[in-house]
């Protein structure tokens, strides 16, 4: 029998906090994971290390206290689909890395908030009005300046960041429509065991271990990095929707730039930094629109009281 599932809880401000705090801890999932693409080692053997050090490292947390309730699901279906959506985000997000800056590769990551938004009319019934869909294409906008398609400075692998993007709005969706469903940890089980088995047949057929010190470092930070962010980004779920949460993520944007900069010697460029402008600030506009709407709804329904 399933133990029993904390409710969904409207608290935006904590849900904010929460998330900031998970960007803060998968900066160093992604800078970690770029470390290990330019050592050449395989995209499979890093997506495979970053989810069989967070298996563990929650089997070790949580499993003492949990028992066999920590395997149990309310929607067990869900799970698995969003486990494979994290999945496919993650090895297309290593992938890109290996030919992209990681001020790019974030940057197009967060036209997810924008795909949230346009998603989340058919598969979590919100009402997307058309000032949302103008800042959705205002958003993409932004994309087409980062990566100008149709330039020489254009790269076919910005698809794959596209393609990221995608995945993660979906996978945030699902989250949100497993608040209140599963615990945190039944969820971070689940997002941990689909990736492990799904590679388990072709994670060794081209393993490399790493060759510097630093390098070992990352290949086993990735796992507990993954764990403390995505665990912390399904708590904030529970207190407030993808499309309230989704454009305060843009901060990390600053993080990742800095990191791309003094780690990696790629500074972003002035098309970045427009297109980035651009991107923020048709997302933050999603959040204020969905701001006022929130508190109109409120005042209707203290006016009915």
């Amino acid at each position: 029998m399933a133990h029993a599932v904390l409710p969904v809880e409207s608290r935006a401000n904590l849900g904010i906090m929460l998330v900031l705090a998970s960007q803060l801890v998968l900066l160093v999932l992604d800078v970690s994971a770029k470390w290990l693409s330019i050592e050449g080692l395989p995209t499979s053997e890093i997506v495979f290390m970053r989810y069989g050090m967070h298996l563990i490292l929650l089997l070790l947390l949580f499993l003492p206290v949990s028992g066999s309730r920590l395997f149990v699901s309310n929607n067990w279906k869900l799970e698995v689909l969003r486990g494979i959506c994290l999945l496919t985000t993650t090895g297309l997000n290593f992938l890109a890395m290996r030919y992209l800056p990681l001020t790019v590769t974030s940057a197009i990551q967060f036209t997810s908030p924008l795909m949230i938004c346009a998603m989340s009319g058919p598969l979590l019934g919100d009402k997307v009005g058309w000032r949302r869909w103008m800042a959705i294409g205002v958003g993409f906008l932004g994309i087409l300046v980062i990566v100008r398609p149709g330039t020489e400075a254009f790269q076919p692998a910005a698809l794959l960041s596209l393609g990221c993007a995608f995945f993660l709005a979906l996978f945030s969706i699902m989250t949100r429509k497993l608040a209140g469903v599963d615990t945190a940890q039944t969820q971070q089980f689940y997002a941990g065991a689909t990736p492990v088995i799904l590679l388990l047949p072709i994670a060794f057929t081209d393993w490399a271990w790493p060759s510097q010190p630093i390098s070992w470092l990352a290949f086993f930070i990735m796992g507990a990095a993954g764990l403390g962010g995505h665990y912390l980004n399904s708590v904030a779920h529970r207190f407030a929707s993808p499309a309230i949460l989704a454009p305060f993520s843009y901060l990390s944007l600053i993080y990742l730039s800095l990191a791309s900069w003094l780690i990696f010697q790629q500074p972003p460029d002035q098309w970045f930094i427009l297109g980035v402008c651009i991107i923020v600030s048709s997302g933050l506009f999603i959040w204020l629109r969905e701001r006022a709407l929130a508190k109109a709804e409120s005042a209707v329904e203290v006016g009915e009281r």
